[in-house]
């Protein structure tokens, strides 16, 4: 079992309660106008990982406390994820937070998807609209939903609890961490959808 994973951040703040190290896979099926991660959108390898090596990763930091998987598309590779979840369990009692365009009631019957869900303790689902965007909690837009599938997390507010937006400098790319707010967000847009300027011969 692989995953295609776009991304990882080791421990953050801005996805979730407490110390949180983040999943990005690669590849959506909605292209939500909008998106703050085009780049993940389209279904292309990217990292190739097994659920072990994606856990290791995930729990490297001894301070994390949860784990939040984002994308694209979580329940592409809802089987994968699972396992990841079923794994770091084995090791450390962290919580998990899921984004997913799909709606919930639409997931249960489905393995894969109910695999994961059963080890997920706070669901965010719907699909990005941009027009919605209200800047209010951990939820993209005021039409996603945030379920409580679990009392783990149920005694933090996620609905209505102010954003954070971290930036992350790669080797050869800046990572946006969080659900930013609308002017945070029009800024990151105009930021990398500038084109590249050609280097001028010196």
């Amino acid at each position: 079992m692989i995953l295609n994973i776009a991304e990882t951040c080791g421990a953050t703040r801005a996805l979730g309660p407490g110390l949180r190290a983040v999943a990005w896979v690669q590849g959506c099926p909605f292209h939500c106008r909008g998106c703050v991660a085009p780049d993940w959108i389209p279904d292309r390898p990217a990292r190739a990982m097994s659920p072990e090596e994606l856990t290791e990763e995930l729990l490297a930091d001894p301070g994390v406390t949860g784990l939040t998987f984002s994308g694209g598309e979580p329940m592409e590779q809802a089987a994968g994820l699972a396992e990841v979840a079923r794994l770091a369990r084995t090791e450390r009692n962290v919580s998990l937070l899921c984004f997913t365009g799909h709606r919930l009631e639409t997931l249960t019957d489905r393995p894969g998807p109910a695999a994961l869900l059963a080890q997920v303790d706070v669901l965010v689902d719907g699909r990005y609209v941009e027009s919605r965007n209200d800047g209010r909690g951990l939820r993209g837009s005021d039409n996603q939903r945030i379920h409580y599938l679990t009392d783990r997390l149920r005694g933090h507010d996620l609905e209505d609890s102010p954003r954070r937006a971290e930036f992350r400098l790669r080797d050869d790319h800046t990572l946006l961490v969080g659900v930013p707010s609308p002017h945070v967000h029009a800024a990151w847009k105009r930021l990398t959808e500038q084109p590249s300027r050609e280097k001028e011969p010196s």
